[in-house]
């Protein structure tokens, strides 16, 4: 397990294999490598969506089905994705929240709108990550993100 230290209130992982693996998995991402995604979540996977006030729960194959959607609309267009990280939480020892936000940039021209992704990450018996759940919010105001606080 890893050791922590705190410092000024915020977790300190002191090894890196959190920060290795979220780098890779945007990378995976900004790239939609579907192939390359897949690996990185766990079979158990769960999730929640909210788009236009709608809720839709669902888990690891539609969560697929969503990405290769994503990925080719994204690769047929020539678009690029726009990922921030808003925030990093460990939550356990094991577990690590990572809230991102995510658009799309259409002929040069972010849209107007994100999604806003809460995706937690467990620490798998080899020492590598998955995530497993995430809590994701649809169109949200660009300008939103900028207001986001945290106490």
């Amino acid at each position: 397990m890893n050791k922590r230290s705190i410092l000024g209130g915020f977790f300190i992982l002191e090894n890196n294999s959190f920060r290795q693996f979220l780098d890779s998995y945007l990378y995976v991402w900004r790239n939609s490598s579907l192939t390359e995604l897949e690996s990185m979540i766990s079979k158990d996977y769960k999730a929640r969506e909210i788009s236009a006030g709608e809720l839709v729960d669902f888990g690891y194959k539609e969560s697929i089905t969503g990405w290769e959607q994503g990925f080719n609309f994204a690769k047929e267009e020539g678009n690029k994705w726009d990922l921030n990280e808003v925030s990093i939480i460990p939550l356990r020892e094991d577990e690590i929240m990572a809230i991102l936000s995510a658009t799309l940039v259409i002929d040069g021209k972010k849209l107007d709108n994100v999604s806003l992704f809460f995706q937690t990450f467990k620490k798998q018996e080899k020492n590598d990550w998955k995530l497993i759940r995430s809590y994701i919010e649809t169109g949200v105001p660009n300008e939103n993100i900028n207001k986001i606080q945290f106490k």
